[in-house]
């Protein structure tokens, strides 16, 4: 049983329905990808790395996915190399058809909001509406933005996402509903959570001009004067963007919409920059307000990605630590998806070694039992902290041939197909 459909469910899915075991995938909302559809970045600066261990791994089916409405390829922008861009607003469908095709029975509109238990096992879930489910082991891939109630506690008030929580439910964990004892982040500002780092406007209120430098080359940059200049990227949860080119331009990126590498922006002044003086937001409506707080329950767990306490059941994604990204999720889910279905089969699930990147990042990113607070790490192949410890361990690499040989060394080729 896979609970949440983002990024790292949909993988969790896929990686054990492919180890041969029925998987239903539980998903509150309509559709699949979460804030997938809002992302679209992957292979920038160390994801790339970590793209080509899941492929050598056998877990880069998604990715594959991703470049069958991929947009752009090698887009350089600051302080990130080689990116490829998907379209958000045609991935959703082909993921979808991904996971059928290999037998996944996917529920939408069912919202866990309980836990049934037997000693220190889950036995089954139940869904807000709907009959008591049973599985033997379970992935949680829930995530840690939202409700309503965190954003509007901890953020500027729900404004409307992509997680669509008045219309679908908020974010039940199902971790916190067996009793573990989750981690909330602290920001800068001492305030819980992080604000989601980036909106989407909407591509044909752009100027002509800029919409079409924007599909041409995948990225425009647009100097902002120094009274509009952004102070406000310390709160995101993506600090491989809180970089001097962000706070003095608008940084946008062509993923099918016009994606906005802020937090938000007030809308009364982003109308005052050149060639967006008729923009309006796509996601979040009310992007000149804020976005969604995220990282308010991440799970303690082994590197295994077991939660810790509980003995069938994993975490992925942003459950699994303080952890950014599409490719992130990605290589969290496979892994517990892997490791579910091994354990459902009576097998010795798998720790990924620290000599591979995706094995480090979830090494790095573990958070232990311990304080019910701890200081946001936002940790990612693409950047801030995490991406220069890959180069200090010479785990970044572009080189296919050299990401094939390290995972061969480590006896792991093909080892999640």
């Amino acid at each position: 049983m896979v609970i949440g459909g983002g990024w790292a469910g949909c993988a969790a899915a896929l990686a054990a329905v492919r180890r041969g075991v029925p998987v239903t995938l539980l998903e509150r909302s309509d559709m699949l990808l979460g804030t997938g559809l809002v992302g679209g970045i992957y292979r920038n600066n160390g994801r790339l790395t970590a793209q080509l261990e899941a492929e050598a791994l056998g877990c880069g089916h998604l990715f594959r996915g991703m470049d069958r409405v991929a947009r752009h390829h090698g887009v350089e922008f600051p302080g990130h190399c080689h990116a490829s861009l998907y379209d958000v607003s045609v991935v959703e469908p082909v993921i979808r058809e991904m996971l059928l095709a290999e037998g996944v029975n996917i529920r939408f509109q069912t919202r866990v909001v309980e836990v049934i238990m037997a000693d220190d096992r889950l036995t089954a879930v139940v869904p807000e509406h709907g009959e008591t489910v049973p599985a033997s082991v379970f992935v949680e891939a829930t995530g840690t933005a939202g409700g309503r109630q965190n954003c509007g506690r901890f953020g500027n008030g729900c404004v409307l996402c992509a997680l669509r929580c008045p219309a679908f439910g908020p974010r039940v964990s199902v971790a916190a509903k067996a009793g573990v004892m989750e981690l909330m982040g602290v920001r800068g500002d001492d305030r819980p959570g992080s604000m989601s780092g980036s909106c989407k406007l909407n591509k044909d209120s752009l100027s002509a001009e800029l919409r079409e430098e924007l599909e041409a080359k995948g990225v425009a940059v647009v100097p902002l004067p120094p009274e509009l200049r952004q102070y406000n990227l310390d709160n995101k949860a993506c600090q491989q963007y809180n970089l001097p080119a962000y706070r003095e331009n608008l940084v946008l990126l062509d993923t099918g919409h016009a994606k906005l590498m802020a937090a938000y922006f007030p809308l009364h002044l982003l109308r005052r920059v050149p060639g967006l003086e008729r923009v309006r937001f796509e996601d979040p409506y009310a992007g000149g307000v804020g976005n969604s707080i995220r990282y308010t329950a991440v799970t303690p767990r082994d590197n295994r990605l077991k939660v810790e306490g509980l003995e069938n059941l994993y975490c992925a994604g942003e459950k699994a630590g303080f952890i950014v990204g599409h490719t992130e999720a990605v290589v969290t889910g496979s892994l517990a998806g892997y490791n579910a279905a091994v354990q459902a089969m009576g097998g010795t699930p798998l720790e990924l070694p620290v000599t591979l990147a995706c094995g480090d990042l979830i090494a790095y990113a573990r958070a232990a039992r311990g304080p019910a607070t701890e200081r946001v790490r936002r940790i990612t192949f693409s950047g801030a902290d995490y991406f220069q410890r890959m180069r200090e361990k010479q785990l970044y690499t572009t080189d296919c041939d050299e990401v094939f040989r390290r995972v061969g060394k480590a006896g792991l080729l093909g080892v999640f197909a």
